[in-house]
């Protein structure tokens, strides 16, 4: 019942281009050397788990301002610890056309500090939330009844640069609180060099 920190370490401030994880769509392995030195910022979207309303949400909302995205050559990578029969049934349900890489190990999860908290997640203001969600019918997403997940997974969003050094990242302190998409693209603004008339 208590809460769990994956890592008592500081926040990685870089990601290796070697770090491996799994292609949720062909189970391949995947390093994430295949999205960096592009010309792009990757922005890695840990979700907390496959049923997670707000990450649903999140990413919708990422998904519907996918042209500021691209304005700053965002690209959005998804990134769950769970099983890959779990992520299928997850892609298929929310038809997210994003890449969605497993991290079974929470490699990526443990580097940022992204542990589990019943206290966080079941915290009143988080309830409240809920609740108004159901009385505007919002519909809750379940997973897959085979599938085990831990609902009490933190997630995060971390934006790396064409080496995988962290130019931004915001470790979620409850479901409910995601970085918006002005705050993550003005992150990647700052970190951009001016140039000058």
């Amino acid at each position: 019942m208590s809460d769990r920190t994956l890592s008592h370490e500081p926040r990685a401030g870089r990601l290796s281009t070697e770090t491996t994880l799994t292609d949720a769509r062909t189970g391949e392995p995947v390093t994430l050397a295949k999205y960096l030195g592009r010309g792009e910022h990757v922005l890695l979207v840990l979700i907390r788990q496959f049923a997670c309303l707000l990450c649903r949400i999140h990413l919708s909302d990422l998904e519907a301002n996918q042209d500021l995205l691209d304005a700053q050559s965002v690209r959005v990578v998804v990134v769950s610890f769970g099983c890959q029969e779990g992520a299928r049934y997850w892609l298929e349900e929310t038809a997210c056309r994003y890449d969605m890489l497993l991290d079974p190990q929470r490699k990526i999860y443990r580097a940022f500090g992204l542990g589990a908290s019943l206290t966080k997640v079941l915290r009143f203001n988080n309830m409240l939330l809920y609740a108004e969600y159901i009385l505007s019918n919002y519909e809750f997403p379940r997973a897959a009844p085979s599938i085990e997940d831990d609902m009490y997974q933190l997630g995060g969003d971390i934006v790396l640069g064409e080496t995988g050094k962290v130019i931004f990242s915001h470790c979620c302190m409850s479901p409910v609180d995601r970085p918006a998409v002005s705050e993550i693209l003005a992150a990647i603004t700052k970190e951009k060099p001016q140039v000058s008339p």
